[in-house]
C-alpha cells in the first residue's frame, strides 16, 4: 500500500481526526498511489496515523476514512458506513414521501459521497476520486440497504473539476425519477402539524433537486409570518413562501432569477391549496430591491436565502460585500418591528463574520436590530466536531426597528 509521510508539525490535525491532508502538508510520497487508491498516512516519526483515499490533482491530496490501523477500506467497510449513516436518520425519515439527506460526505465518514432520498428515489453525488472509483460498490450498498426505485447521479461539475473528475449526470440504477416529484420535508421528532407537499425537479433543479438543508428553518420562519406582507428573495421553488402562507401570511412577493423555478413555486402554492395574493417576479434580486427602495415599498417580513457567494478563499471579501449589500437593502425595506430572516450557505463565511456583516448593514441603514433566533442546517446534515467545514449554513432572524 502506498504511504505518505507528513512534514514536521503537520500531524496534529490528523491526530485530532480532521479528514483532510493538503498537498503542502506532505513531506514524502512512498509508492505510486493511483487516483482513488487507498493510502496510509504516517507521521514525521514514521508512526501510522490514518488511512484514506488519494487524489493526485486536488489540493486536498488525501481524504481520510479511518483512524483504525486494522480497518481495510473495502466493500464491507463501505456498506457498514452507509448503514450507520442511514441509522442516524431513522427518526427523521418519516413516510415514503419524505425527502432526507442520508449520507453527508465527511460528516458521515464517507468523504465525497452525498446521498439524498426523495421518496422512492435516491440522488447521489460522487465528488472525490475515492468515491468515484467505488461507484459500483456505493450503488450496490444503497440497493441492498434501501431497495429504492431508482438511483440517479447529479455530481457537482465544479467540485469534480477540482478533483480531476469528468462531469457526470444520469441514471445509475433502476427507474429514472419523474420530471416532477412530490416530497414531504423532514420534521423534528415531536413536531406537530401536517407537513406541506412540495414539488422538486430532481433532474433539472439546483443541487440534488431541492434545498433539503433548510427544511426546519422554513417551518421556524413561517411561524412568524401570520398576517404579514412577506418578501421571499432568492425564492427558488417557494419553500419558505409555502410555510409562510400556511401560517397565515397576508401576501407574498417572490423574486428569483429563474422562470422555471418560479413556475414550480406557483405550482407548490397551488398544490397546498394556498389561495393567497402572490406576486412572482423573475429578475435580479439586487436590482428589484433597489427599485422597491426607490419607490418606497415596504414589507413586514423579508427572507434572504441567496446562493453561495464564496466558492474559494479568494472570493470571501467580495462575498462579504454582496451579503452586506443585500442585507442593507432588506433592512431599508422593512417596516418598524419587521423581521429579517437572512442566511449564508457559504462555508468560508463563518457565523461570526456573517453576524458582523449584518451588523455593518444595520449601522449603514441606521436601524436598531435584535437577533431573535439563530439558524443552522437541518439535522439530516449533521456537523462533525472534528470537521468544522461541515457546518456551512448559518442564519439569523432579526427584529428591525
Amino acid at each position: 500500500m502506498a504511504q505518505i509521510v507528513l512534514k514536521t508539525g503537520r500531524e496534529r490535525p490528523i491526530q485530532q481526526r480532521h479528514p483532510w491532508v493538503f498537498s503542502g502538508a506532505i513531506e514524502t510520497v512512498r509508492g505510486n498511489p493511483a487516483d482513488g487508491g487507498v493510502v496510509d498516512v504516517l507521521g514525521p516519526d514514521g508512526a501510522w496515523l490514518a488511512r484514506g483515499f488519494w487524489s493526485g490533482r486536488s489540493q486536498i491530496r488525501l481524504r481520510i476514512a479511518t483512524w483504525e490501523a486494522a480497518q481495510p477500506l473495502d466493500e464491507r467497510w463501505l456498506r457498514e458506513a452507509v448503514a450507520r449513516a442511514v441509522r442516524g436518520r431513522a427518526s427523521l425519515m418519516g413516510d415514503g414521501e419524505t425527502a432526507c439527506r442520508l449520507v453527508f460526505s465527511e460528516a458521515d465518514g464517507l468523504p465525497g459521497l452525498i446521498v439524498d432520498r426523495y421518496g422512492p428515489h435516491l440522488i447521489i453525488q460522487l465528488l472525490t476520486q475515492g468515491m468515484a472509483a467505488r461507484a459500483d460498490a456505493v450503488i450496490a450498498a444503497l440497493v441492498a440497504l434501501l431497495q429504492p426505485r431508482g438511483i440517479y447521479e447529479r455530481s457537482d461539475p465544479e467540485i469534480g473539476e477540482k478533483e480531476g473528475l469528468p462531469a457526470h449526470e444520469g441514471q445509475r440504477w433502476g427507474e429514472a425519477p419523474p420530471e416532477r416529484l412530490t416530497l414531504r420535508p423532514i420534521a423534528l421528532p415531536g413536531m406537530c402539524g401536517e407537513r406541506p407537499a412540495l414539488l422538486a425537479d430532481l433532474r433539472g433543479g439546483q443541487k440534488t433537486g431541492f434545498y433539503l438543508d433548510q427544511a426546519i428553518n422554513r417551518a421556524r420562519v413561517g411561524a412568524y409570518c401570520r398576517g404579514a406582507e412577506v418578501l421571499d428573495a432568492f425564492a427558488y421553488t417557494g419553500g419558505f413562501s409555502v410555510y409562510a402562507a400556511r401560517a397565515g401570511a397576508a401576501a407574498l412577493t417572490l423574486i428569483d432569477s429563474s422562470g422555471p423555478a418560479l413556475a414550480l413555486a406557483r405550482a407548490n402554492l397551488d398544490l397546498n391549496g394556498l389561495a393567497i395574493p402572490a406576486e412572482l417576479i423573475e429578475g435580479d434580486v439586487f436590482r428589484v430591491l433597489r427599485q422597491y427602495r426607490a419607490t418606497g415599498r415596504r414589507f413586514d417580513v423579508i427572507i434572504l436565502d441567496p446562493p453561495k457567494f464564496a466558492h474559494s478563499q479568494a472570493q470571501v471579501e467580495r462575498a462579504a460585500r454582496g451579503y452586506k449589500d443585500i442585507n442593507l437593502l432588506a433592512l431599508q425595506l422593512l417596516r418598524p418591528g419587521g423581521l429579517l430572516a437572512t442566511f449564508s450557505c457559504s462555508g468560508l463565511v463563518s457565523a461570526d463574520l456573517f453576524q458582523k456583516i449584518v451588523f455593518g448593514a444595520a449601522l449603514d441603514a441606521r436601524r436598531d436590530v435584535q437577533i431573535v433566533e439563530r439558524f443552522t442546517q437541518s439535522p439530516d446534515h449533521p456537523v462533525l466536531l472534528s470537521f468544522p467545514e461541515s457546518d456551512y449554513l448559518k442564519g439569523l432572524l432579526c427584529r428591525v426597528w
